[in-house]
């Protein structure tokens, strides 16, 4: 097994190293990269001169230090029907972009080695310390999200298993598809509406993990607090996603139930109880567990965007959306970069969960 696992580890370097090329080369042959931007925000196509340096979400006092010695240029071109060569040359340079794409590629791959990202573009601050910074944010949406919908969907594919065919499998299965159909932000606006002050009960905050006194209150109180602001966000992002994995958990059961080890076990007189949680359960759980890290994954990291906005919640969704709307490439590749192992990592732990629960599987061994 510790062979099988070197190897897996091993594979990850070529398998990151691709994506971060291919992603790299599309952004790359994009229009409108960052020196585009602040000639834009030269040509006043903007409020003032640094309104897209600051970034958006960035402190209005806070302004980027790779652009920032070219403030005084961008009020005397204001309005001008041409730049200065000199002064467009000036921002590639302190962007980077007086070299060749392969060289600041390399440079780039460098630098993330040793987990350096550099400086975000147009915020004054590190890409590590923004990451930092937006991370209890995605963590506590995904990490609540998946744990709801495992929660939810496993002991509900097992019953609808159980009474296939049932008044309670088919009222049960129109909710579900109702539910999926129903897209998460929808549903975010009409929880917004209904019990966060939209037009009828102000019940639940509409903004931030803890209220703005969190410092003041005592650890039950903190709890509370905390749950309070989470309630809405997780209740509309676990509404869309626990209907593919109950209906997954459902038919991994009826396949199992069906098959011939399960017939010799009722004909050996084990209870129901025992045939399903003592020899089905162990069998029918291997694709349901080995989906978890892909789907943590996928609520932390895709999922929450627009739950973010809805609920003004700024987090790793948001900052990633902002990073790609503004070019702000160091955050763009940075964060991927990041997002890409931790998946690659948990696509790893998910083969070990797999030997956690059927010990018969051996990896190494079916590689061999």
């Amino acid at each position: 097994m510790l062979a099988y696992i070197i190897r897996r580890l091993l594979l990850m370097i070529p398998t990151l190293v691709g994506i971060m090329i291919i992603n790299f080369v599309v952004v790359q042959a994009a229009p409108g990269g960052p020196v585009e931007q602040v000639i834009a925000q030269i040509k006043g196509k903007d409020a003032s001169a640094t309104a897209r340096i600051t970034g958006p979400g960035g402190d209005s006092g806070q302004q980027q230090q790779n652009t920032g010695r070219v403030g005084s240029e961008q009020t005397a071109y204001r309005g001008a029907r041409g730049l200065d060569p000199d002064l467009i040359k000036q921002l590639e340079r302190q962007f980077g972009f007086d070299r060749p794409p392969h060289e600041r590629f390399l440079q780039m791959m460098e630098n993330y080695l040793r987990f350096d990202f550099g400086s975000s573009f147009f915020r004054d601050r590190r890409v590590v310390d923004l990451v930092i910074e937006k991370m209890p944010v995605s963590i506590s949406l995904g990490l609540w999200t998946t744990l709801l919908v495992y929660l939810i969907s496993i002991p509900l594919g097992i019953r609808k298993a159980m009474r296939d065919g049932t008044a309670f499998d088919v009222w049960t299965s129109a909710t579900i598809i109702i539910g999926y159909a129903i897209p998460g932000f929808l549903f975010a606006i009409l929880l917004v509406v209904l019990f966060a002050g939209g037009s009828f009960w102000s019940i639940f905050p509409l903004r931030g993990l803890v209220s703005d006194h969190w410092r003041e209150l005592s650890v039950p109180e903190l709890i509370l607090d905390y749950a309070w602001h989470m309630a809405l966000p997780v209740i509309a992002m676990v509404i869309g996603g626990f209907a593919s994995l109950t209906m997954l958990t459902k038919n991994t059961f009826l396949e199992e139930i069906n098959k011939q080890y399960v017939m010799t076990a009722r004909a050996k007189g084990l209870s129901e109880r025992r045939v399903l949680y003592g020899h089905v359960f162990r069998n029918a759980m291997l694709l349901v567990v080995a989906g978890f890290p892909a789907a943590f994954i996928g609520v932390l990291f895709t999922g929450s965007v627009l739950i973010e906005v809805i609920f003004s919640l700024d987090g790793l969704g948001l900052l990633g959306f902002e990073a790609a709307i503004n070019r702000d490439y160091p955050i763009m590749f940075g964060t991927l970069y990041v997002f890409t192992l931790m998946g690659l990592i948990l696509g790893l732990i998910g083969d070990l969960m797999y030997v956690a629960i059927d010990p018969r599987i051996d990896f190494a061994r079916r590689e061999g």
